[in-house]
Formats: C-alpha cells, sequence, structure tokens
C-alpha cells in the first residue's frame, strides 16, 4: 500500500467556482488581506470583490478569528475527549454545563463510535484536571464512559478559543482586549477597533504591532458546508519497528488535497498522550468516502501496529467553533506570513 491509495478528487469542490474556492483559500492564509491586494490575485474587480465576498459571507457563515500562538501564550497541553454514554443525553443541558466554564473550547456532537468530541484548553493542567473530574461527576447520570487525551502537537489544524478562555491568559490588559475583538473579527480595521475599545487610533496601531507575536495566522472559521461529511477518529496503537516510516506515509495523505479545494481535507490532526495516540477530523463527500479514504486506509496502513480505531461522524456544532478552513497543507510548517496595514 502506498498514499496512491488515498489520492482521490473531492466532488463537493467541483460544486463550486474556481473564484470562490481561491477566496476562502486567501482568506483561510490571511483574513486581513486588503480588497485591493485579492483583486490583484484573483484577476477580479474590487467591486466584483466586495460583492462576492459578502456573498461568501453569508453562504458559509464566515467567522473571521485568529490562530492563536498557544506556546508564546504559555498555556499548557489542549485536550481532548471522546465520549459516550449508556442512556441518551440531554444535548441543550450538557451544552448549558459546557458553557458555564471556560475551559471547553469546541464541543461536537456525533454518530458513531463515540457521541461527542470536546475540545478543551485550561491555564494550567492542575485547572484541567479539576474540570474534567466535575464533568464526569455532572454526566454520570447519563452513563458517560469520558476518554481524555493531551494533545502533543497539532500536525495541522488549530483550536479555535472562545473569548473566556482569552479572558484568562496572562498577557497585558489592554492586548487582551484587542485580542478579543480579533478572535470575533480578526478584519476589522483599526478606526473600529478604535472606537469599539475606547482606544486611540494610534494607541492601538502600535499595541496592534505588538500584539501579532501571540498571533500566527488572521483566518477564518466558517460553518460545516451541506455537502460535506466531517470525519473524525480517534486511534490507538502498538508501535512496532518500521512505525515511522509508516508514520511518514500517513503524513503525506494528511497533505494530499485537491488543488483550490473548498476547504481543506484535514482539519485536524494530532499526535496525543492518554486514552488515545492520535485524533483526525476530515472533510469528505459522504461518510462511506470517508470510511474508506481515511479510517478504512489508515487501519490498513498501521495494521501491523495492532491500531485501533474509533471513528464517527460530526452531527452538530454544541459549542464553539469548527476550524473550516481552505490552507496549503504543505505549508502548514512554514512561517505564515500576513499583512498588519489593514488599518482603515
Amino acid at each position: 500500500m502506498d498514499t496512491s491509495d488515498f489520492e482521490f478528487k473531492s466532488d463537493f469542490n467541483s460544486n463550486y467556482s474556481l473564484i470562490t474556492r481561491r477566496m476562502l483559500r486567501l482568506l483561510s492564509e490571511n483574513a486581513r488581506i486588503s480588497i485591493s491586494e485579492m483583486s490583484k490575485q484573483l484577476g477580479i474587480s474590487r467591486e466584483s470583490v466586495r460583492k462576492r465576498l459578502k456573498k461568501i459571507e453569508a453562504e458559509f457563515g464566515i467567522g473571521y478569528t485568529v490562530e492563536l500562538n498557544e506556546e508564546a501564550l504559555s498555556l499548557p497541553s489542549a485536550f481532548l475527549i471522546a465520549v459516550k454514554f449508556s442512556s441518551r443525553p440531554n444535548l441543550s443541558k450538557i451544552r448549558g454545563m459546557l458553557e458555564q466554564s471556560a475551559i471547553p473550547q469546541i464541543a461536537v456532537s456525533t454518530k458513531g463510535g463515540y457521541e461527542m468530541i470536546v475540545c478543551a484548553v485550561a491555564a494550567s493542567n492542575k485547572e484541567y484536571a479539576h474540570w474534567d473530574k466535575s464533568m464526569q461527576i455532572a454526566l454520570s447520570e447519563y452513563g458517560v464512559d469520558w476518554k481524555s487525551s493531551a494533545v502533543v502537537h497539532r500536525q495541522l489544524g488549530f483550536f479555535p478559543l472562545r473569548d473566556g478562555m482569552i479572558e484568562k491568559l496572562e498577557i497585558n490588559a489592554r492586548h487582551k482586549e484587542m485580542l478579543k475583538v480579533l478572535n470575533n473579527n480578526s478584519r476589522i480595521t483599526f478606526n473600529a477597533m478604535s472606537e469599539q475599545l475606547g482606544m486611540h487610533f494610534n494607541t492601538v496601531a502600535y499595541n496592534f504591532k505588538k500584539l501579532t507575536k501571540y498571533i500566527k495566522r488572521f483566518t477564518i472559521t466558517m460553518a460545516k458546508p451541506a455537502d460535506v461529511t466531517l470525519m473524525s477518529f480517534f486511534a490507538k496503537y502498538r508501535p512496532k519497528e518500521g512505525y515511522e516510516a509508516t508514520s511518514a506515509k500517513a503524513r503525506k495523505a494528511f497533505m494530499s488535497d485537491d488543488e483550490n479545494s473548498l476547504v481543506s481535507r484535514y482539519l485536524l490532526c494530532a499526535p496525543l498522550i492518554g486514552s488515545f495516540d492520535f485524533f483526525t477530523l476530515g472533510a469528505f463527500d459522504s461518510a462511506e468516502v470517508a470510511y474508506k479514504r481515511d479510517v478504512l486506509y489508515h487501519k490498513r496502513l498501521f495494521a501491523k501496529h495492532g491500531i485501533r480505531i474509533s471513528h464517527a461522524v460530526v452531527e452538530s456544532v454544541l459549542l464553539g467553533r469548527l476550524p473550516i478552513r481552505s490552507i496549503d497543507a504543505a505549508k502548514e510548517y512554514s512561517v505564515v506570513k500576513w499583512t498588519s496595514d489593514f488599518s482603515s
């Protein structure tokens, strides 16, 4: 088996114009890109860019946000939790429980090997441990099976943070307020930010430059397109000789994507420590295609390493925002550059 077994074209990409797909790529890689620069790169007029931008914002539920540099912010490991229930849960009640804490950043309901995924980030491992236990106790009425793993690092993707987590960061108060504004609208102009925060324009511009050390990328999130299936899996291995070579093949598959894709094939890929060893969240044409091209592919690839995979399709978002966007996965590890003069 080689990565050619994995390579395929996603039907949902062909349902959208090349201009739309390229525009989403530009916004994903730099949400602060100017109308003029998009016009230049897309080869269409600025007025056409403005009209198309309004259209895709509405059609895809675009949210302009930031991908944070968690290392610079001294955040501990993020955590991924696969949750199963022995009795039918009240999702509205669970959403309310999750909303009471700043620790859960994303929660989705799923169908398959587990019923819910939670992405969590805490100010300290001690704080996370306390929340972890309190949630298991609160959900015990549903016969909860709560499997938590620490994220070693993200090979691909990011966790959009909620404002409650940003509020807990130990950084300059002015930077914190600006970061919360950018977290909810990273295309905001300096003039608008100045008015919203009651800061002088020059103060905003000066602090913006200092603030970028905490930001990896100005990017977007978007709602799941109607013709896209989001498949997730948690994997557990028993590594043997040759494991690294097998992992290298898997990494090539993660970076294999359609040219000018509407959304990246893999939204999250992360090695874990704890209940599981690896997690992925990918975008596919259907649950059948996702199982064959994602789950079954990895089961075969890692067969001699005793892989066990539990998979599920994402049904709805309970909390936070999913990191759906379009990026060049092969360049994910490179230094991201953006324009910082989006001032008017």
